[in-house]
């Protein structure tokens, strides 16, 4: 797939800065990456991995360590620097900005695991991990640990990652499940070499190929103390940063709004480019169109008032949200409601610029046919279903629910 010069920044190749020049922010090093991330379009989707040049490049950029503590190594971006980074690569490729948002997700539990830990894992600049979610399998308490065995799927990225990690229910030895805080079963994750895992080539889905989001098997894997965390008290972490007080869940859904916001947005681009020069048989340009000119307009507004709300909210929860602690459940129930409308309206977005570019968005070869296809099976996971907005909304009215996330 071409990507339109529209999309493209004049921002120059990638490279280190002298000691004398202000260092790139991570928006314009995705940017940067746009015209490598073009070359290896092609052989990301055939072969559902990141190719070795585009890995180097992206680890180069640490575009893979924005959400780790800069006390491991990492960038510690604010939110809505986040959002605006991986929605850079979503203009250029999903399936990379995909990656990128799982790998920075992951990072996110090194503040909730023991610091040698933690250590241990992020020291290396290439440390990766990947995951996927929980499921009914169970870890088991033994002497110094724990032991794992079973099958998860969806572990974005895990081909380039260097630890892998699964989430799983703690069976106590007296066979009892391990309870959190709230009294419901807690969900405890698990971080081990990612040799450890087998991995099997399953993922054959409709759209953000490049993602590799393979399944994996355990087989009685020991996982020491230390190498445990969990997502689901972000009022218990270790750096004192305001990052660090969003849960988990939340920050996931950022990284799915920007991914989103991105393929939209250059789909959108990529349409006001051929509008300009398309004439259907017996209807005229499609920019003298004023169905299209409607259309075009309203698109651009719905993108724009959702990406410019999204961002409004996390700037604003950020900036109040306490160094030690959680934000608090309205807050959270801001965030997610942003992100669940930044994503729907992506998709709304990315289905009219597909129905009004007509036969061009069928091809391959066309600037629209991929990211319809990525935006799409976006759409279906977790962060993006529907009923974020019934959640939501429950909240803002009054009801506290036992988990929200």
């Amino acid at each position: 797939m071409s990507v339109s010069p529209s999309s493209v920044p004049d921002t120059g190749p990638l490279r280190a800065h002298s000691t004398s020049e202000r260092p790139a922010g991570p928006v314009d090093r995705a940017h940067r990456l746009g015209p490598l991330i073009a070359a290896n379009a092609e052989v990301l989707e055939r072969l559902q991995r990141l190719p070795p040049p585009l890995a180097e490049a992206l680890h180069e950029s640490r575009l893979l360590r924005l959400l780790l503590p800069r006390s491991l190594g990492g960038e510690q971006t604010p939110p809505g620097d986040y959002f605006r980074a991986i929605e850079a690569l979503g203009r250029y490729d999903g399936s990379v900005a995909w990656n990128a948002f799982v790998a920075n997700s992951a990072a996110l539990i090194a503040p909730f695991m023991a610091e040698p830990a933690a250590r241990a894992i992020f020291s290396d600049p290439k440390a990766v991990v990947a995951w996927g979610p929980p499921n009914r399998n169970r870890a088991y308490v033994v002497p110094g640990g724990y032991r794992l065995s079973g099958t998860w799927g969806f572990a974005s990225g895990c081909r380039l990652a260097t630890w892998m990690g699964a989430h799983c229910v703690v069976k106590e030895p007296d066979g009892s499940t391990r309870l959190g805080p709230l009294g419901t079963p807690a969900v405890v994750s698990f971080l081990f070499p990612a040799s450890e895992a087998t991995i099997h080539d399953d993922w054959g889905p409709t759209g953000l190929r490049g993602t590799g989001s393979c399944s994996y098997t355990l087989e009685r894997v020991f996982v020491p103390d230390g190498y445990t965390g969990t997502r689901e008290a972000p009022e218990a972490h270790r750096d004192r940063d305001p990052l660090y007080a969003f849960p988990q869940q939340a920050l996931y859904a950022v990284g799915v709004a920007g991914v989103a916001q991105g393929i939209a947005g250059a789909m959108l681009d990529a349409f006001r480019a051929l509008a300009a020069e398309k004439s259907p048989r017996g209807v005229g340009r499609l920019a003298d169109q004023a169905l299209v000119r409607h259309q075009v307009a309203l698109a651009v507004a719905k993108l724009g008032a959702a990406r410019a709300w999204l961002l409004d909210i996390v700037d604003e929860v950020y900036e109040r949200a306490p160094p030690e602690g959680a934000i608090g459940l309205e807050d959270r129930a801001r965030v997610r409601l942003g992100c669940s409308y930044a994503i729907q309206m992506a998709v709304e977005v990315g289905d009219t610029v597909h129905r009004a570019a007509g036969v061009s968005a069928i091809f391959p070869d066309s600037e629209f046919e991929r990211r319809f296809r990525d935006l799409h099976t976006l759409s279906q996971q977790i962060q993006s279903r529907l009923a974020h907005f019934e959640s939501t909304g429950a909240v803002l009215l009054g009801h506290v629910p036992e988990v929200f996330y």
